[in-house]
This record gives C-alpha cells, structure tokens and sequence, in this order.
C-alpha cells in the first residue's frame, strides 16, 4: 500500500524541527499571497469572496494532508474561473456542489486506477490551446470592473460578455480606469524591486486606502457583495437525477482540469526540488479536497503553480507549509474578512489580468505556432476558439477527437508493407546479400498494423504458380489491433486457396498474442513461425 501513502506520513519519517520553521514561514508567505488571490478567483467565478477563502481552506488542508506531493498548493485556479461560472449560473450553488462531488469521486476513481500516468495523453497542443483561452475568456471578463463599466444585463457566456463591453463601452469610469492602472502598474513593477511582498498584497492596499481617503467614486466588494466571517459549514447538496444529468458533463471537465493542472504543477515541483511526487496519490487528494471543498461551501481546487512555487522558493518542503498556509487563512477568515469589502473592484480586475497574463503561456503558442506541424497548430488553435467561443467542454471533446484522428493519420503514413527480393545480413564487418529463392515472397511489414493502415495488407495471387511460399517479416510491427488481425487472417486465407505456405517472421510479444488468441497461430503451425528472417528462408527453402 505504499503508493497510496499520502507524501505528509513519508516526510514526517526524517522532519526535523529547523524544517518545521522553515515550513512554518513559508505557509504564511504562501496564504498572505493566496489571500487576494482566492478573493479574485471566486468573484471570477461568480460567487462571493468568502467561498474563494474556504475554497484555500478546505481544500488546501485536505490536498496538502493526503497528497502525493510535498510541496504542492491547492487552492482556486484561474483555469476553472469560466466553468464555474458557467455551471453557478446555469444550476445554481446547489448545481455547483454536485458536480465539484461527482468531480471528486472521479478523481478519486482515476487515482485508484492508476491513472496518474495516463495524464501525459493529453497532448501539449490541447493543454497549451485551452490554457490561452482560458486566459483570454478571464481577460474579457474584467474589461467590465477595470473600465467601470455598467452593463444594463448579466451576461454569462463569454461572446455575450463581448456584446455587453462593445454596448456599454459609453458608461467607462475615468476613475475606476486610473485605480485600474495604479494597481496593475503595482502588480508589474513592484515585483522587480520587493521581492519578499506579495504585489496583489501592495496594490490591494494602496487602491483602498485610495477609494477610502479619496472618496473616490469606485465599486469596491462591499458595494457589490455581502461580505461574510462564518466559519465554513457542512452541507450535503440535495442531489436529483436531472440534476446530476445536467452537471455531469461539467463535472468530467473539472476532474480533467484539475487533474491536469495539479499533475503538471507537481512535475513542476519536483524539477524545482529534484524530487518525485505520487500521481495517483495525488489525484485521490484532489478528488477528497474537491469534495470537501464542495461539502463546506467551496468551489473546485487544484494545485497551484504559482502558489507552489512561492512555498519552494521560501524554504517549504513538507506538506505540513500547505496545512500552515490553510490555517492561517482561517484565521484571516474570522479576524479580517469584513476589510475585504473595501477593496476596489478594479484592482480586483487588475490581478485578474496578471493572473490571465502569467497563465496564457503565450510564448509557448508562438513557439509551437512557429515549429510545430500544421496539424499540431490547427489543434492548438481550434482548442483555443472553442474555449473561448463555447466552452471548455466543448474544446477538450473537440480537441482531443482531432488530436486522435490525427495521431492515427500519422501511425497510418509511417505503416507499410512491401515486396523485397533480398535482405542485407550485417553479422560480419563487409556484409553480405542472401537472395530469395525464386519460389518465395517476402512481405516487409513497417509500423503498427491497425485499422488506419489495414487496407494496405495486400491481396495475393499465385503469379502463374510459381510462387508456393510467402514470407511476413513482422520484425518492425509493434502491434496488431482486430481489424488488421482479420486482413492478415483474410491474406492467409487467399494464400491457402493459391496452394501458398505462410511463414511468419520474427513477430513481436503484441502481435503474437494476438495471434494465439484469434486461433491464426494453431490455423498456421507453430513451425510457420520462425525467430528471425535468416531462420524464415531457410524454412521457405524446404517447402
């Protein structure tokens, strides 16, 4: 049961008391940076920044307790800011809790499956094309409280968000624009000179004190939003078929984004620390803190890249920096929550905008739109419109079909099969040719054999009866799938009827029990199947 030892019980086996420090300061970082962050997530994801707080709580305890990574935080993400959206405003909070649960319970599933690996399946092409759209979606989601805008509806969708910007652009808030910019201008300059101090920390400051001391005529949380201190409380969701119906597609998209963005961040994490997380351990944590999360008035978590990064860079190597940074939040939660109604939407917006920034990944889609092949680029792009023009749903199911297609596309031009009439033998320094006799053919057959490339298996004719054996050289085929199993099947067959003898060689582990089981290498002969090509024509030569 080790690989489903959460990393927390390993790293207390050698932890020390000067690491117990170490772990102590940087979980403290950690939540003074994640404080503004989780605030803005939440009103990104249209609920209140109170659930954005016991989304860094719950979740961020529960994942750091049983993940399978050391350094890892969990918290609201950017990536799940539209979706979430999306699914508040289509079900509901209650809509939202069920399907966080039913992401959980699939995370929970893949971790027992052992599915922590297969997440490299999922081409770089498609996690790059939704990451940007993601990016651009939260981009044109705060053109409204950066600009001051008033819109005359609520739009959900983010074309629809386009429509209402390009409608009320007219109502622009001169003064919100210039809170706007003094906390974007914080956000990019303060990091080059202060880099202890959290910027969002900095400009959430400064752009209150200014409102407040101004009197500036600016929205801030507290104008639009009912802030609250409680502490987080249980809730079971009232669960109902067509509930559960209409969220389930949401809820696979949440288990897939955080499975791929707490994964990623962990092999983040390990090449920052030199060390190795436990993928499967890991989504077992993302699904019970997805949960939790969900049970406690919660929105989805994942790991953090940019959270996780600051508890490395300030001395974190245990777990035990993830449940300080959760505890300290909490603490934050009950004593300073009601001074969160006074800080400025716009500057809300302008860490969104950092956020978006940072997250888009942008060199990499010039890097890949520049030397990647044309069919990588058109799946990187057409990911990217979807997102942004519908939605993550649409974008992964879409993304990941074309991707397939174009896989097996590939697999299929680099299989062949064609006709020799000698082989080089490379067992001396000079080489020598060894002829096929006159009475055989051999087949050289490259590449996976599978229904792309099952047209390509030839038909046979006897040549005027000279021909009486046929030779398969199955040395660069790697796997056999059923389709071209019964074009192999239906070649033996028409060798049969042509008084042709098949002799296979050198056929590898996949094919071969393939074979065994469809009853090809008991219809054949086991002395029809020889090692190696040498081996084939000196069988053939006998026939």
């Amino acid at each position: 049961m080790k690989e489903f030892t959460p990393a927390l019980f390993l790293s207390l086996k050698n932890y020390s008391k000067d690491q117990f420090v170490k772990d102590l300061i940087s979980g403290i970082i950690v939540a003074i940076i994640a404080l503004p962050l989780s605030i803005a997530l939440a009103l990104a994801s249209g609920v209140g920044p109170e659930e954005g707080l016991y989304t860094a709580i719950v979740a961020g305890f529960v994942i750091s307790f049983f993940g399978g990574s050391k350094v890892q935080i969990a918290g609201p993400t950017a990536a799940f800011a539209t979706i979430v959206a999306g699914v508040v405003a289509k079900s509901g909070m209650e809509g939202l809790a069920v399907a966080t649960v039913l992401a959980g319970i699939m995370l929970i599933l893949m971790g027992l499956l052992h599915m922590g690996s297969m997440i490299k399946f999922i081409p770089g092409t498609i996690t790059t094309g939704f990451t940007a759209g993601i990016a651009v979606t939260i981009v044109i989601g705060q053109i409204k409280d950066f600009l001051g805008l008033t819109f005359t509806h609520s739009p959900v969708e983010t074309m629809e968000k386009v429509e209402a910007i390009a409608e009320s652009i007219g109502t622009l808030n001169p003064t919100a624009l210039m809170v706007g910019l003094v906390a974007l201008a914080i956000l990019v300059i303060c990091p080059r000179f202060l880099k202890r101090v959290p910027p969002s920390l900095i400009a959430v400051v400064v752009t209150a004190a200014m409102v407040q001391l101004m009197d500036l005529p600016v929205n801030t949380i507290g104008d639009l939003y009912t802030i609250s201190s409680s502490l987080p409380t249980f809730h079971m969701p009232n669960l109902s078929f067509s509930l559960v119906q209409s969220v389930l597609p949401d809820a696979f998209t949440i288990a897939i984004l955080a499975a791929i963005e707490s994964l990623l961040s962990a092999v983040v994490a390990d090449e920052m620390i030199g060390g190795r997380h436990n993928s499967n351990m890991e989504l077992i944590a993302q699904g019970l803190g997805n949960t939790a999360s969900a049970l406690f008035g919660g929105i989805p978590a994942t790991g953090a890249i940019a959270r996780t990064a600051a508890n490395i860079n300030n001395g974190g190597r245990s777990p035990i920096a993830g449940m300080v940074h959760a505890v300290v939040l909490l603490i934050v939660l009950v004593l300073l929550m009601p001074y969160a109604a006074l800080i400025p939407m716009p500057c809300i917006a302008a860490i969104l905008l950092i956020v978006a920034y940072n997250m888009s990944g942008w060199r990499t889609v010039v890097k890949t739109i520049k030397t990647a092949p044309k069919s990588d680029i058109a799946v990187l792009i057409l990911t990217f419109a979807l997102t942004v023009i519908f939605d993550l749903v649409v974008a992964i199911a879409v993304g990941l079909g074309l991707a397939c297609l174009l896989f097996m596309k590939r697999m299929a031009d680099v299989s062949d099969i064609k006709e020799w009439e000698y082989v080089e033998i490379t067992d001396d320094e000079q080489g020598r040719f060894k002829p096929v006799p006159d009475h055989v053919m051999v087949y050289e057959i490259t590449g996976p054999m599978f229904f792309g490339s099952a047209d390509k298996i030839p038909t046979i004719s006897n040549r005027n009866g000279t021909k009486r054996v046929l030779v398969l050289r199955f040395r660069a085929v790697p796997a056999v799938d059923s389709t071209a199993m019964n074009g192999i099947m239906r070649l033996v067959e028409e060798c049969k009827h042509e008084n042709i003898q098949v002799v296979f060689s050198h056929v590898n582990a996949q094919p071969m029990d393939v074979f065994m089981h469809s009853g090809l290498y008991d219809s054949v002969g086991e002395e029809f199947f020889q090692p190696n090509i040498d081996a084939a024509l000196a069988k053939a030569e006998t026939l």
